[in-house]
Order: structure tokens, then sequence, then C-alpha cells
């Protein structure tokens, strides 16, 4: 496979991360919204939508994670040639820490729906950089 195959592979791989990303992004928000509407005494409708939201936004982090670990993989096929700084240790992660089936208080509940919206948005800001450098090698 030539050089130009393997970063058209590699900006394939961050838009398919950007997009679970994205996805992972929105069901987080609308959890953080329902979120704040429990707490406000929301009831069991808005614990039921929150707590879809954020299984949604699970599957979206899971499916965001794969991808991420295919860019790697395609990013070490054009090392040689060009060297990223893909941190996703911190965004690989949380999902491990965010979802892990425990029962915590609504507040609690917020505090991680906002960390997780944060390495989602850290997440996006890297694979947009990357998928930019990426394209400037076309």
């Amino acid at each position: 496979m030539n050089y130009r195959d393997e970063i058209l592979q590699a900006i394939g791989a961050a838009d398919e991360a950007l997009y679970c990303l994205d996805q992972a992004r929105k069901q987080l928000l609308s959890a953080r919204n329902w979120g704040i509407f429990d707490i406000f005494g929301g009831g069991m409708v808005a614990t039921f939508i929150k707590r879809r939201k954020m299984s949604e936004a699970k599957a979206y982090a899971k499916d965001a994670r794969e991808s991420l670990m295919k860019l790697k993989d395609e990013l070490d096929d054009i090392d040689d040639v060009i060297e990223f700084d893909l941190d996703m240790d911190d965004f690989l992660s949380f999902a491990d820490y965010f979802f892990d089936n425990s029962f915590f208080s609504d507040l609690m509940v917020q505090g991680r729906i906002n960390n997780a919206r944060s390495k989602i948005l850290q997440a996006i800001d890297n694979v947009k950089q990357i998928k930019e450098e990426l394209e400037e090698e076309l």
C-alpha cells in the first residue's frame, strides 16, 4: 500500500472516531440536562431518560474507543514519516471509570457526566488536530 493510501485510511479512521465521539458527547449533554431536571424533582421519568442517555453514551464511547484504537494502528503504519501525539489514555479509561454500574447520588452522576463530556471534548480536539495534519500531508 502506498503512502497516500495509508494517510487516507488514517483519515477515514479519524472520521469514524470523530463521529462516535460526537454522538457520545451529544448523549452526555442530553443526560446532563435530564440529570439537572432529575435533581430538581424530575421523578422516575427523568431518571429513566437520563440513564438511557448514559447507556447510549456508553455504547458510543465503546465504539469511539475501538475507532481510536484503529486510528492508532493506522498512525503506526505511517509513523516513520509523520510523528503524532495521540494521547488517548485519559479517554480510553474514562468509560471504565464513568460507567461502572455502581449506584451514585444524582449529584455524583452529574459530576461524572461532566467529567466524561470533558474527556470526550478533549479527544475530539486531539483527533481533529491529527486529521488536519494528515490532510496537510496529502
